[in-house]
């Protein structure tokens, strides 16, 4: 797995460098619990890189996440690069979340949502996870309803072509 690493390693914040070459390898739990590792690296660019991947390979193969909940919750209330912020947001409405859990992440999506200061990709990804986890859990729509309220009058173009996008 420290080749995939090295794969991941290299070149700016800008760029995804190798990611689709490494997710072309990930084909079993344990080789994505190893990428899971890349999450925890002390290098920013890994640890991105490895976010993108795992939400990439998690697009098809959701099921890997499940062993890493504990982490990824730790990771919504730690992470403060903005890259991290954006995967982490798309990952945890891929989780099968306790009712404690699901106000946990609900609330912190909420908060990186409507926050004027968080990054507009972070906004609109914790928006797209908001809009995820009401399809499981119905009940939400009017809070998110008064979340779409709010950003709307903001009137950020990247933020109104999601909430066109998903139809709100």
């Amino acid at each position: 797995m420290a080749n995939i690493f090295q794969q991941l390693k290299g070149g700016d914040l800008r760029s995804i460098g190798k990611v689709n070459t490494v997710i072309k390898q990930i084909h079993t739990q344990q080789q994505f619990d190893e990428l899971f590792e890349g999450l925890l690296s002390t290098d920013r660019l890994i640890a991105m890189r490895a976010a993108d991947a795992i939400e990439k390979v998690t697009r098809t193969k959701k099921m890997f996440l499940s062993k890493h909940k504990t982490s990824l919750l730790r990771l919504l209330d730690t992470a403060n690069y903005i890259e991290m912020k954006w995967h982490i947001a798309l990952l945890v409405s891929k989780l099968t979340l306790t009712k404690t859990q699901f106000n946990r992440v609900w609330n912190k999506l909420v908060q990186w949502a409507i926050d004027k200061k968080e990054s507009k990709i972070v906004r609109v990804n914790a928006l797209q996870s908001l809009f995820e986890l009401i399809q499981t859990s119905p009940t939400q729509r009017p809070a998110f309803n008064l979340v779409i309220i709010q950003l709307e009058k903001e009137n950020i173009p990247s933020i109104l072509a999601r909430i066109k996008k998903l139809n709100c």
